[in-house]
């Protein structure tokens, strides 16, 4: 059972990257999936999140309107679409997913956390914007 996260990169204030979280062992289909990162002497915080079936999603004040998430059940895969980063944007990116159905998981505050729901967890991959 494994989550994967990967693309991210360095890019320029302005720019664009397309995080991917691809699962093996497990079907993604039937889970909650939501994306965090962790910027260098900072907590963790949750970026975005997405419901089984697609329908609910979630994004944290700094990045609603420059996010956008979305998943494609047939390649397991859930997708970050970043748009318009900043530097303040830089971070090592996470994905994770829960069985615990979105609207019993959201919250008002969900991007401070604690996410004692998620039990998968993927590596981290980087994202650097540069000013």
């Amino acid at each position: 059972v494994q989550l994967q996260a990967f693309g991210g990169g360095l890019v320029q204030a302005g720019g664009s990257l397309k995080l991917s979280c691809a699962a093996s062992g497990f079907i993604l289909d039937y889970y909650t999936v939501g994306w965090f990162r962790q910027a260098p002497g900072k907590e963790r915080e949750g970026v975005s999140c997405i419901s089984a079936d697609s329908r609910s999603t979630y994004y944290g004040s700094s990045v609603e309107g420059r996010f956008t998430i979305s998943r494609d059940n047939a390649k397991n895969t859930v997708y970050l679409q970043m748009n318009s980063l900043e530097p303040e944007d830089t971070a090592v990116y996470y994905c994770a997913a829960t069985s615990v159905p979105f609207y019993q998981s959201i919250r008002s505050n969900w991007y401070l956390g604690p996410w004692d729901e998620y039990n998968y967890w993927g590596q981290g991959t980087e994202v650097t914007v540069s000013s």
